[in-house]
């Protein structure tokens, strides 16, 4: 009861405040900073006081719930072991098992990726040597590069007779065709 009526003062001082906080926005510009500050802090304090009111709640249903287990635990009657007490060693076996198969699982993808970095590394040699040769060619066609430049030049110097060997037929065909029709 006392808190319920703490909160029903608390949820009051709220509806206060956010009336408060519209007042002061009404206040004169000299006065309204100083308002709206102490309205906060004041809106501060009452987080607290709500904050504080439920820690003693949560402490107070936390009591309450041990001294309910208490009892409870006080008013069990305890008998001897039945028949039917087992032991879980085929669960134990069981988990014991998967252990040993994930720990198998798990050498067996270290071996693969291990399989895979020397893949990777061959490779990286394989590719050095041929880099290598690369560049050994490259050097050799140095001195073909002057050839082959006068080799495309001499093919853009063919592509323009060829061009004007195609308009001369033409135009001579136009005109056998002109003159002869």
């Amino acid at each position: 009861v006392v808190e319920n009526e703490i909160q029903a003062r608390i949820d009051n001082i709220f509806s206060n405040l956010e009336r408060l906080e519209i007042l002061s926005s009404k206040e004169p510009p000299n006065k309204r900073q100083n308002a709206k500050l102490r309205v906060d802090q004041l809106k501060y304090d009452v987080q607290h006081l709500q904050t504080a009111l439920r820690n003693f709640q949560h402490r107070r249903y936390i009591r309450e719930q041990q001294e309910r287990q208490r009892e409870e635990l006080l008013a069990r009657t305890f008998t001897t072991n039945d028949s039917d007490t087992t032991i879980p060693i085929d669960d134990t076996l069981q988990f014991n098992e998967s252990l040993q198969n994930a720990h198998r699982g798990m050498d067996e993808l270290i071996g693969s990726g291990t399989h895979i970095l020397q893949g990777l590394r061959d490779q990286r040699v394989t590719l050095k040597g041929t880099h290598k040769k690369i560049l050994d060619v490259a050097s050799m066609l140095g001195l073909s590069n002057t050839v082959m430049r006068l080799i495309e030049k001499r093919a853009f110097q063919d592509k323009y007779f060829m061009i004007g060997g195609m308009v001369v037929t033409c135009i001579v065909m136009f005109l056998v065709v002109q003159y002869l029709t």
